[in-house]
């Protein structure tokens, strides 16, 4: 693993709604250059930049055209590089965002491999052996090129999957994952990899990660394989490469040779129930009501005035955590660009309290850009392939000034329509507020990496659920997320010598430590060093 992940915090960037430094209306490169200094002062050493390669932009970015050259509208080569070189000045480094599964359908590969004639690229992507043959239960396009073979996509028509191959073949046009086109696919990806870093980015944030292989057996034992395959050369040549896998499936994630895992956004599952249980009552997909209200039941385990609890999040992780502790580790989000945004169904006080467990939990945290200030999810219309995400992508807001500051263009040239309302979350009103949600943040990064304890990946222990109450290693640390009564419990881990280190007090009252007992105030949450 990395030497550097050990004590990296991550910001999450979308590249073209961060800082725009030409007036075109969409972020650049140039734009996170000019605010690492204020990446840096939150606490985040480390930077995952969404898609940047060149794109027609059907999926905002995720639809590559070539996987070596960026996308014009951030900059040129020489502003990423020059990114890169001004992140590590400041001791920071940065993610790429690789999307191995599918390219766009005008990447130059389909260009060939779609052409009747056997070239190279033929089975450089998945195609039946028929127009009207379907995709044995993937989904395909058909009628759509001059070969004769309809094409298997991954998610929109215009990303046809990349041909890595099927576990176990049962159909004419199937290639086993051994097949010198599947390898072939394997090596031009390493050879993506080698281009950046030879580039000077620091490692991937790779999409889909678990979804290369067709028909996978539930294991994931064939796309494990290849990715065996990958990333065991990579790090061989790059040492000091990072990965970081959506996966969803730590155990295998980590198996696979990816140094960490994000405990993913899907709905139903145990992050969720943390902080958008929201979703188990309404359809995601569809559009969301500007703002949640009575009528949505909302049982987060973060909101003040639920009964949710934690048990179904402590489950599941700790059931994929006692597997990968030792070997990697779990990547806990405050949220990304394909969810809603956590303040949708949290207030700003209750997100300091759930940030306080994420920034204190193993792994490496990520801090989705704007979470920091609460930036609000707003139901819009679909741009470049959002659909029901796009609210969660809009214009970072650094100031009260012309476009929240995020662009000199006019406001109807904007990448996104910032946000309207009066009295919007702003960078610059967020800073000069010591009680501000972004101080806060600050506050638990600094936490974070003065603490050796909060750095080591495999040290967690849960000591109670209600009270939450976990340690790690000499640190005790609790959360009372609700507002109706105050939480106490005795802890035999506690000693004559235990003292409050850190704690956040919503409603003013202190978390304190007495008489061998640990006593929560409604709203609050407590870092104890014995």
């Amino acid at each position: 693993m990395a030497t550097w992940l050990k004590d990296a915090i991550f910001y999450e960037i979308y590249p073209q709604s961060f800082y725009d430094t030409n007036g075109d209306g969409i972020g650049d490169f140039n734009g996170i250059t000019a605010k690492l200094d204020y990446i840096k002062s939150l606490g985040c050493n480390a930077i995952w930049m969404n898609p940047c390669f060149d794109s027609p932009f059907s999926d905002a970015g995720y639809d590559v055209r070539d996987y070596k050259k960026v996308a014009e509208r951030y900059g040129t080569m020489d502003d990423i590089k020059n990114l890169f070189t001004e992140a590590h000045k400041r001791d920071m480094h940065i993610l790429l965002d690789l999307v191995p599964g599918h390219t766009s359908e005008e990447h130059a590969w389909f260009t060939e491999s779609k052409k009747p004639e056997a070239n190279e690229y033929t089975d450089r992507y998945m195609w039946t052996d028929g127009w009207l043959c379907g995709g044995a239960g993937l989904n395909y396009i058909a009628g759509e090129t001059p070969r004769n073979a309809a094409y298997i996509v991954n998610f929109f028509k215009c990303q046809p999957a990349l041909n890595y191959g099927v576990l176990n073949p049962t159909e004419r046009w199937h290639k086993s994952m051994y097949d010198p086109a599947c390898i072939a696919t394997r090596e031009a990806m390493k050879d993506v990899c080698r281009f950046w870093l030879d580039a000077g980015c620091d490692g991937f944030r790779v999409d889909m990660a678990d979804s290369l292989v067709k028909h996978d057996d539930a294991n994931k034992s064939g796309t494990v394989a290849v990715w065996q395959d990958i990333l065991g050369d990579i790090h061989a040549e790059y040492p000091e490469s990072a990965f970081v896998s959506e996966w969803g499936k730590a155990e295998q994630s980590i198996k696979a040779g990816f140094d960490m895992d994000f405990y993913l956004d899907w709905m139903g599952n145990g992050y969720n129930s943390l902080v958008r249980d929201y979703e188990a009552h309404l359809n995601a997909f569809a559009s969301l009501p500007e703002k949640l209200d009575d009528s949505v039941a909302n049982n987060s385990f973060f909101k003040a005035d639920s009964k949710g609890t934690c048990d179904h999040f402590i489950d599941e992780y700790m059931g994929r955590y006692e597997q990968i502790k030792d070997k990697g580790a779990i990547a806990l989000i405050t949220g990304n660009h394909d969810t809603t945004r956590i303040s949708y169904g949290l207030s700003e006080d209750e997100l300091k309290l759930a940030y306080a467990f994420f920034l204190t939990m193993p792994g490496n945290p990520f801090i989705y850009y704007g979470d920091e200030i609460a930036m609000r999810f707003r139901s819009m219309a679909s741009k470049e392939g959002g659909f029901t995400r796009t609210g969660s992508r809009t214009p970072m807001q650094w100031s009260s000034g012309e476009n929240m500051g995020f662009s000199t263009a006019p406001a109807d040239k904007l990448y996104l329509p910032v946000d309207p309302a009066e009295g919007a979350a702003n960078v610059e009103a967020a800073e000069a507020d010591q009680n501000s949600l972004l101080n806060t943040v600050k506050s638990l990064t600094k936490l974070r990496h003065s603490q050796a304890d909060l750095l080591d990946k495999s040290n967690l222990e849960i000591i109670s659920r209600k009270p939450l109450v976990y340690k790690r290693g000499n640190l005790l640390l609790a959360v009372n997320p609700k507002n109706t009564a105050t939480q106490s419990r005795k802890l035999t881990e506690l000693t004559e010598n235990s003292k409050v280190i850190y704690s956040i007090a919503i409603n003013g009252t202190q978390p304190s430590v007495a008489d061998g007992a640990i006593t929560l105030p409604a709203q609050s949450f407590v870092v104890i060093m014995n």
